[in-house]
């Protein structure tokens, strides 16, 4: 389900959220096993993953009493309101097969949207799906560009 590959500093990228999650494990099925994600590494005693996907980084780490955490307000499912993690992927196929096959629900269904940037619009395939804690991951394939 997980895989560690090579990653040293020089792969991280520069803004990289740590989510904190109810079951580290729980998280790793989903965010490695149906949405491609690989453990880049990982600190077990702490229950905390770096995870990558082909350049996309989070960082997972399980809630525990008493644990450093920064946390402002109650953590209540959903956690992460507010906000969604768009996710650049190859193909969106492969994850939707996935998450069919685990009869994971989407939030919203795929569609293919365009979106003005500049003098173009930029074409993606995207569906949002909520993680075990309810976080809003967008997952988008790219269409590529046309004139607006």
């Amino acid at each position: 389900m997980t895989e560690h590959g090579p990653f040293d500093e020089t792969s991280r990228a520069r803004l990289v959220p740590e989510l904190l999650v109810r079951s580290l494990a729980a998280s790793l099925r989903f965010w490695c096993g149906l949405i491609g994600f690989r453990v880049a590494y990982d600190r077990p005693a702490e229950r905390f993953a770096y995870l990558d996907f082909d350049g996309a980084q989070v960082m997972l780490e399980e809630i525990e009493t008493g644990a450093r955490h920064w946390i402002t307000g109650p953590l209540e499912r959903p956690l992460g309101r507010g906000i969604n993690f768009q996710i650049a992927v190859p193909q969106t196929a492969p994850i939707l097969e996935r998450l069919a096959r685990a009869q994971w629900p989407l939030f919203m269904a795929v569609e293919e949207k365009w979106y003005r940037v500049g003098a173009n619009d930029v074409g993606v395939r995207q569906f949002l799906v909520q993680d075990p804690d309810g976080y809003l991951l967008r997952c988008a394939e790219a269409l590529g560009h046309r004139p607006a």
